[in-house]
């Protein structure tokens, strides 16, 4: 008996033991879900409260950004509306983002169109305070590129600042392909223009930096660059477009043919010694096709093609007279007198001078069209104006 009251007595233990251990859970377990509940409610609160919160910036955000669209639309209000003074002025601010260094140093030989001269390269150098590097990321995904410039070398840009009045604007221009004709400005791709914008297209060539290298461009060096996009086939290449029949001569321009004198390749050999750190040309036959490519147009203005001498007589009048006030003009002023012969103005051999990359490349042409490359020398004027920065050498390894 006194066995099995033992065993009863373990058996009672057992259970309370098992009873008092469930209580224990049990009561771990009520408090673990107490404290989970209250964390899950302080969590909640402050879920709320970052709701709340951000709901609040979000109405600051948006109410702020109302006052900036309602502020802009004043500022654009006040800067397009005309001035009192003059009613009919309307400006808006505008600022060069870049600038064009070109291998053609003058206005004269710089194409009248894009894309006539393939080898004609520049590079666009953009202002990075203006301009990040970045904003050209994906640029040169494209193969060509609009480029809207100012036609900084206009000799009529202060007109721009007169009144309407008294700024002498001509409507109608002389067109070269109507030998003097007259047309419409706006019916011209002239730079003589009320707003003096132009609008280009080049080919990218290579990207870099703050920097992009242009192909077949008609842009001086020095040009101001307003913008840039990217052009797009699908909606800018015009397959049916329709153009005026005088636009249609293609050879009214176009030379007979182009030869080099035996002089030619040892005096670009001399001068390349020091253009080609300078030059985005990778050497002298490649500049000498560029040379070419140029002269394959006839380069020469209406009045030179027509009546060579009198350009001349003209320029050494003013000479004799001791004017210089244009000195700055005969960067661009090409025919010169190489001979006289009995001081016969009929006996004048005309030679053209043309500025690429500061090389003074000097050519003749007969009343035949037929091209007679003479010689290169170092232009002295343009020759420290050339950064070595834009270099072929720069590009060599981006170059397609």
């Amino acid at each position: 008996m006194r066995g099995s009251s033992s065993i009863s007595e373990a058996r009672w233990f057992a259970v309370t033991i098992t009873l008092t251990t469930l209580s224990a859970i049990t009561i771990s377990a009520a408090a673990a879900a107490y404290i989970f509940k209250r964390k899950c409610n302080s969590l909640k609160s402050k879920i709320n409260e970052l709701e709340s919160s951000l709901i609040s910036c979000s109405d600051k955000c948006a109410s702020e950004r109302q006052g900036r669209i309602r502020a802009q639309k004043l500022l654009r209000k006040q800067l397009t509306q005309p001035k009192s003074q003059n009613p009919n002025l309307t400006s808006y601010p505008m600022i060069p983002i870049g600038t064009v260094h070109s291998c053609f140093s003058t206005r004269y030989g710089t194409p009248r169109q894009p894309l006539l001269v393939p080898l004609a390269r520049a590079c666009l150098v953009f202002n990075t305070t203006r301009v990040p590097p970045a904003s050209l990321e994906g640029l040169a995904d494209y193969s060509h590129c609009w480029i809207i410039y100012v036609f900084h070398l206009n000799t009529d840009l202060e007109k721009m600042w007169k009144h309407p009045s008294q700024s002498g604007f001509k409507a109608k221009v002389r067109v070269p392909r109507l030998k003097g004709g007259r047309m419409g400005v706006f019916g011209t791709r002239s730079p003589h223009r009320p707003c003096p914008i132009g609008l280009t297209v080049a080919k990218v060539e290579a990207v870099q930096g703050n920097m992009i290298l242009l192909s077949g461009v008609d842009l001086v060096d020095g040009t101001p660059v307003l913008d840039v996009k990217p052009y797009l086939p699908y909606c800018d290449s015009i397959q049916d477009a329709v153009v005026p029949n005088w636009l249609m001569e293609d050879n009214l321009f176009s030379v007979a043919s182009i030869s080099f004198s035996e002089d030619f390749a040892s005096s670009l050999e001399n001068c390349w010694i020091m253009a080609e750190k300078k030059s985005l040309y990778a050497s002298p036959g490649e500049f000498q096709s560029l040379v070419t490519q140029v002269l394959a147009w006839d380069i020469r203005s209406l009045s030179q093609r027509i009546r060579p001498h009198d350009v001349i007589l003209k320029k050494e009048k003013d000479q004799l007279l001791g004017d210089t006030s244009d000195v700055d003009e005969h960067l661009d002023e090409t025919a010169f007198v190489r001979d006289r012969e009995q001081n016969s103005p009929n006996s004048m051999e005309v030679i053209y001078h043309l500025i690429l990359e500061g090389l003074d490349v000097s050519y003749k042409i007969d009343h035949d069209g037929n091209v007679i490359v003479e010689k290169v020398s170092t232009f002295a004027v343009l020759d420290n104006k050339i950064n070595s920065s834009y270099n072929y050498l720069t590009w060599k390894d981006k170059l397609r």
